[in-house]
């Protein structure tokens, strides 16, 4: 076995998948103490070189995968996404790029490429996508028309809510999550108009309770589309391995009886003239 390829097996064990995620949320835990004003003012030194601790951790596990995988490393889209994390972690603390140290807190992130059943999740969600943006086509749509009808219908009584098409879309935007839309929003409209209720009962009824069930089921049957092809591609490797086992046996059978059967052949062979 090859050096490259004992580090590939060695970095893909499970205990040095368990390591790994230890350090990844060790180094949330601090990059969460580097927000407290306290913390850093008391113990900032020890915090900083822990964090870099974790970076250089990260940075030789990069490496690691690098040397072992070779071009293949890049043929995995979670290895890129592993090194986009790291790198953006080295962007220089200037002015211009503090917003990307800022987003060292995306290592985070790590624990989703690390993780089986997290990467599994978000394959199902990135599945889901296609389907998903026909859906978010038909509610822009339905948003666009709301927001039309909102804008010529209550613009003029309400110009902070529904001035224009684009307050009118945000208004509607909260009464679909359901937030303060009726106190807030909806009754003091109906003061001024009654019969408002008929456009916002059925804007809600097709946004809130169809479409966004519609988001809903696609990722659930996307997340279970996931878990068949794994359990299905589970089965067909542990039938493969017992066909193997099976076979090896055999083989092993075939070989011991015809060993006996050359020995039985030599007890009960008849003597020869010459014996």
């Amino acid at each position: 076995m090859s050096h490259r390829q004992w580090l590939e097996d060695f970095l893909d064990r499970p205990r040095v998948r368990q390591v790994i995620i230890g350090v990844i949320l060790f180094n949330a835990a601090i990059l969460g103490l580097e927000t407290s004003g306290t913390v850093m003012a008391e113990v900032g030194p020890l915090i900083l070189a822990l964090d870099a601790a974790c970076l250089a951790f990260f940075t030789a596990e990069i490496a690691a995968k690098l040397y072992a995988k070779g071009g293949r490393f890049f043929r995995d889209g979670w290895n890129v996404f592993d090194l986009v994390i790291v790198g953006i972690s080295y962007a220089p603390a200037t002015q211009g790029l503090s917003a990307l140290r800022a987003l060292r807190v995306l290592r985070v992130l790590r624990v989703i490429s690390v993780a089986p059943r997290l990467r599994r999740v978000v394959e199902g969600f990135v599945t889901a996508l296609p389907g998903m943006a026909s859906v978010f086509v038909l509610m822009s749509i339905i948003f666009y028309i709301g927001s039309v009808i909102a804008t010529k219908l209550f613009g003029a009584a309400f110009p902070d809510w529904f001035g224009t098409l684009g307050r009118s879309g945000y208004t509607l935007f909260q009464i679909m999550t359901l937030e303060s839309w009726s106190m807030g929003i909806v009754r003091p409209v109906m003061d001024v108009y009654p019969w408002a209720w008929a456009f916002f009962v059925p804007f809600i009824l097709v946004t809130t309770f169809a479409v966004v069930n519609l988001l809903v089921g696609l990722i659930v049957n996307s997340m279970q589309a996931a878990h068949g092809e794994e359990d299905a591609a589970n089965t067909d490797a542990y039938r493969d391995e017992v066909l193997m086992r099976l076979a090896a046996m055999e083989a092993k059978f075939d070989a011991v009886m015809a060993a006996r059967g050359g020995a039985g052949d030599k007890v009960n062979r008849p003597p020869s003239a010459s014996d």
